[in-house]
């Protein structure tokens, strides 16, 4: 299985880009402060799953599987800070924050895949 047909690397990939859309809009002081952050966080979840792939050694793909859930969770952090400054409504976060849920779930079910033998391995 190529790493873009991961369905985990597919909806963090979705994230990333809808956080990117929202900070885009924000006045300076908050792209420079908070919009930063919430980028590199929900940037990060991606690029960790796909880093861990690319090591092909189970052991250190589950490493960076876990810093992907860890980053998750941080945007989930950034974004309430977000939503508690009114940078973003709370549709905005409810809807991002399901869906980071739903990426937890399906995260935690990768990282206990990696590493057992069947026919859907890499």
């Amino acid at each position: 299985m190529k790493l873009e047909e991961l369905q985990v690397y597919q909806i963090s990939m979705e994230i990333g880009n809808k956080v990117w859309e929202i900070v885009k809009a924000w006045e300076h002081f908050e792209k420079r402060t908070l919009g930063d952050q919430i980028i590199r966080s929900a940037d990060s979840i991606a690029a960790n799953i796909s880093e861990g792939y690319g090591r092909y050694h189970f052991k250190e793909n589950k490493q960076f599987t876990y810093y992907a859930r860890g980053s998750l969770y941080e945007t989930i952090t950034w974004l309430s800070k977000a939503k508690n400054r009114n940078l973003i409504t709370t549709n905005v976060f409810e809807e991002l924050k399901s869906q980071l849920e739903t990426l937890n779930i399906k995260l935690n079910a990768y990282i206990k895949s990696i590493g057992k033998k069947t026919t859907n391995d890499k």
